[in-house]
């Protein structure tokens, strides 16, 4: 029990640090997985576990076929727990501290051409959930920000008139972004002529939150991800399409539009640039344009 008690004090301290509903699942997942592996290994405290103990774990893992990426999300979530426990005292130091986390192939991101985001936001339907739909569409893309960033959003963090949002992303870290002419309007229809229509389908409607649902309370991520499926379905194309691949996007589309990686950096809300540099990549297209024009014999 003193295993799952440390578990639970430690789920709930990060759930206040306001971590994002993905990563809180993962995080249990991953930590019940170790708590159960350690049970096998008859120990009952987490002052016994060591570092032959995460070795052995990884090794189990490595077993069981799991991906690298799997693997090292596996032991960011011990070593961010193993730090908490130092820090409560539980254990007098981290079993991982200099546990190497696999090298993980670094992947481009995938994005959307400006034609295949150009079909993606062509709407003519001026039904409350076509408004909400393409307003949702539009602020993911016109500004990058993160699909719970986006189903966090309250009335009061919006400025239309200046073409501003206040997020609170990672760490309910607070930042500044911005909506272009296009994406203020369609935020706009859809407050006006979307929202209080949902906000009349409700009992007890979330008075609060920007973007609702049918039972006029706050959307959740899920939803998003179901109605780009469907939207992405519609303008028939041939990707698979998230909400990150919408942040991508915004991110690839600003580089290639000459704006600085700094700049990126500061709308993304990345703590670090090295982040924010995966989107550096070029496409094929801007590759040859730049060594038709730059070199002596092309």
């Amino acid at each position: 029990m003193f295993l799952e008690n440390s578990l639970n004090n430690y789920l709930n301290y990060i759930k206040l640090k306001n971590y994002s509903a993905h990563t809180l699942l993962n995080y249990r997942i991953d930590l019940v997985q170790f708590v159960e592996f350690m049970r096998g290994k008859k120990l009952s405290t987490w002052a016994q576990v060591g570092v032959n103990e995460v070795r052995a774990y990884l090794a189990y893992l490595s077993g069981l076929g799991l991906a690298r990426t799997t693997i090292a999300r596996k032991i960011a979530s011990l070593r961010s727990f193993f730090k908490y426990l130092t820090l409560q005292g539980v254990v007098d130091q981290n079993p991982l501290h200099n546990l190497r986390t696999p090298k993980c192939p670094k992947k481009l991101p995938e994005f959307l051409y400006v034609r295949e985001i150009n079909e993606l936001l062509r709407f003519d339907d001026n039904t409350p959930k076509g408004l909400r739909d393409r307003a949702i569409l539009e602020v993911l893309y016109g500004t990058g920000i993160r699909v719970s960033e986006l189903t966090g959003l309250n009335l009061g963090d919006l400025d239309l008139e200046r073409g501003c949002l206040r997020v609170y992303g990672k760490g309910a870290k607070e930042r500044l972004t911005f909506l272009g002419r296009q994406g203020c309007k369609a935020l706009a229809d859809y407050l006006q002529k979307g929202r209080p229509f949902y906000l009349a389908q409700g009992a007890t409607p979330d008075e609060r939150a920007v973007f609702l649902n049918k039972d006029g309370t706050r959307l959740s991520a899920r939803s998003v991800r179901r109605l780009i499926d469907a939207y992405v379905r519609r303008a028939a194309l041939e990707k698979k399409v998230s909400p990150h691949t919408l942040r991508h996007s915004f991110a690839t589309h600003l580089l290639e539009g000459g704006a600085d990686l700094r700049t990126v950096q500061e709308l993304l809300g990345h703590v670090n640039i090295s982040t924010t540099q995966i989107y550096t990549h070029l496409s094929r297209d801007q590759v040859k344009k730049a060594y038709n024009q730059a070199h002596p014999r092309a």
